[in-house]
């Protein structure tokens, strides 16, 4: 589903001395805390998609023929892009104290591109052979690239035009839902990629699948860049989780009033009746593709809280653990999908398709085995991989990774 710029520890703050530079170390822990839950949920997310095709969720999802455990996980699964998108930008911010404009537009170029080949030459072909055409997944990594190739130009705004373009762009984007091009108008392939979710044909019979359009992720991370000034060294931790406070609480309960008045930010949610459960679930399923104002306001806003209490409990054996995942992300998410599709690839050439229908094999039930069986052999590939990122920062390519 997504990555996030890493942030490396000697590229942020301007400490001089070991005592500065851990107090830098234990400022951003929540950091990678927080990626490291949302790559947690990821692989949940992940492991429905790989071996439980057969129970598809739609988007947003019909609360009245789902099953509610689907429904609720999809919602927790929710957070994953959203958060990272933003982290990307706070990211960026804090690389850009101890480096030149020059340097992080540098960065941010190279970075951005590496991305969007990543997704087109690697992950995109892992889906061939269980698609019924060769397609380019136009997904979370392409998107993060083309933010990123972006933000090396917006990033030159004073940070309160930054901020107020991306209020512009999380806000008032669905005022643009209406808009629709069919293929045959001269601007629909832009538009896809931008803000209509479609598929764009290419030569040689492949197709594109513009499943993250950009418009509203450009908001986040613009946002995200915005307050990275937040986690500078000389902001006093109980001034920004204060802070991140009000922002969490304030987006949740903007979502809840907007969500009741149910005329704007989304597809309007329905009561089911005689199933309070299943009109819950029609109130917190949102529009993802492209996210909608309101997918992004609850999502964002735990964010926020979820930054807060990591910060809070940054000495846990499980800040710990969450921060080895998202001290390498992108490495992760490359290798958990390379290791799904790797087995689901040998499942399908060695007993073929499931009961007759293609690329399924099993129950959902057994989603938390496969998750258990799973997060042990990929945790110790990445935390070898971040202790050597952290341990070799004369091999400059490792950052991109």
């Amino acid at each position: 589903m997504a990555s996030s710029i890493s942030i490396p520890v000697e590229s942020v703050g301007n400490a001089g001395t070991y005592k500065a530079h851990a107090k830098v170390a234990a400022r951003l822990v929540c950091i990678d805390a927080l990626r490291g839950f949302v790559m947690v949920l990821m692989l949940l997310d992940h492991l429905r998609e790989t071996w439980f095709v057969n129970y598809m969720v739609t988007d947003p999802i019909d609360a009245t023929t789902i099953l509610p455990a689907i429904g609720f996980a999809r919602f927790a699964v929710s957070f994953c892009a959203p958060i990272f998108v933003a982290l990307t930008g706070i990211g960026v911010y804090l690389y850009s104290i101890n480096h030149t404009v020059e340097e992080t537009t540098s960065y941010l170029l190279k970075r951005g591109f590496l991305l969007i080949a990543i997704e087109l030459l690697f992950l995109s072909p892992l889906y061939w052979g269980i698609v019924p055409q060769p397609t380019f997944w136009l997904q979370v990594i392409w998107c993060i690239g083309l933010c990123m190739i972006a933000l090396a130009v917006l990033m030159r705004l004073p940070r309160p035009a930054l901020i107020a373009l991306g209020l512009v762009l999380v806000c008032f984007h669905n005022l643009l839902d209406p808009v629709r091009l069919t293929p045959d108008d001269a601007l629909f392939p832009l538009w896809a990629i931008l803000h209509q979710r479609d598929v764009i044909a290419l030569p040689f019979g492949f197709v594109a699948k513009t499943t993250y359009p950009i418009l509203p992720w450009l908001g986040v991370i613009s946002l995200g860049f915005g307050i990275g000034n937040w986690f500078r060294p000389e902001i006093a931790p109980e001034t920004r989780q204060r802070w991140l406070l009000m922002l969490g609480f304030g987006m949740i309960a903007a979502f809840i009033v907007l969500r009741l008045l149910n005329v704007y930010g989304d597809k309007p949610w329905v009561m089911v009746e005689g199933s309070p459960l299943r009109t819950v679930i029609s109130f917190i399923s949102m529009t993802k593709y492209p996210p909608s104002l309101l997918f992004l306001l609850p999502t964002l806003g735990g964010g926020a809280l979820l930054l807060v209490l990591f910060e809070r409990i940054q000495t846990s054996r499980l800040t710990d653990a969450l921060a080895v995942f998202g001290g390498a992300p992108f490495f992760f998410y490359l290798l958990h999908l390379s290791v799904l599709r790797i087995l689901y690839h040998s499942a399908l050439a060695i007993w073929g398709p499931n009961d007759g229908q293609a690329y399924m094999f099993d129950n959902y039930n057994w989603v938390l085995v496969w998750f258990i069986a799973m997060i042990v052999p990929l945790y110790l590939p990445t935390a070898w991989y971040s202790r050597l990122k952290r341990r070799r920062r004369d091999i400059k390519w490792l950052k991109y990774f």
